[in-house]
């Protein structure tokens, strides 16, 4: 009999693997195996290589599921980008594990005869009182904080530019849709798009940027079922199509 793969999904997890993917908060797992499959839709946790994190990544590492992510805005992309570019499923990826992997931005993965277009990114939302530099940042945050001001992050230590993404791979994103006929089964994304994010009821608050149009370019111009994205902290299904996930698992094959 053909083994056909179990694919569950769900948002930010921002580290905290144990905490959303534990037995108790996700009894589903006992039925899975390796090639069973786990997303996550951004904001993973790839923070510092530090012997915690290698520890809960070790955790991870042990669960009956393959674990998959994309990218978000609170990653430590001076580590993602240490481990090398591997070929998986088709597409470009990091094997942070053996079986914990990162897909990378502007890939299109065919797993169980479907095909996941991936784009990770986001604009930070909290930074509001800047971005500080890496060389006087305590006395500049120790002042901020006087004066009770904490939207604000650090350059190349708790943020980093490549949040946002690059022309060469907005463009790569792009070419590899028209070499599929701009035809996938789901678009994975962290960010929501610009319509999205005014039907969240997140502009106002959010502003729209260069990753938000380039998604509902990516939307407009291709043929797909789903749109699955987080970086909202809600769970909301904004309509047939687009699906906001933070906590809720889903499964969706």
């Amino acid at each position: 009999l053909e083994v056909v793969e179990v694919i569950w999904i769900t948002g930010d997890t921002h580290g905290g693997w144990i905490h959303r993917l534990n037995m108790d908060s996700f009894p589903e797992q006992r039925e899975m195996s390796k090639d069973d499959y786990v997303i996550i839709l951004g904001d993973f946790g790839i923070w510092r290589d530090s012997p915690q994190q290698r520890w809960y990544l070790n955790w991870l590492e042990e669960k009956h599921f393959t674990t998959l992510f994309i990218d978000g805005n609170h990653e430590n992309y001076d580590v993602l980008d240490s481990y090398p570019v591997e070929e998986w499923h088709g597409g470009k990826v990091h094997f942070i594990k053996p079986s914990v992997i990162h897909l990378m931005r502007g890939q299109i993965f065919d797993i169980d005869d479907l095909k996941f277009f991936t784009f990770g990114g986001a604009a930070s939302h909290d930074i509001s009182d800047g971005i500080l530099c890496p060389d006087n940042w305590k006395e500049k945050a120790k002042e901020l904080e006087r004066q009770g001001k904490y939207g604000f992050r650090v350059k190349d230590i708790s943020w980093w530019k490549e949040e946002l993404p690059t022309e060469e791979e907005m463009k790569h994103g792009m070419d590899v849709l028209k070499r599929n006929n701009n035809i996938v089964d789901y678009i994975i994304s962290h960010s929501p798009s610009t319509s999205e994010l005014y039907l969240i009821g997140g502009v106002g608050l959010y502003e729209t940027d260069v990753l938000t149009n380039y998604l509902e370019e990516i939307k407009a111009t291709t043929n797909y079922k789903k749109h699955f994205f987080g970086h909202m902290h809600v769970d909301q299904a904004i309509n047939s199509e687009s699906i906001c996930l933070y906590e809720q698992i889903i499964r969706i094959i």
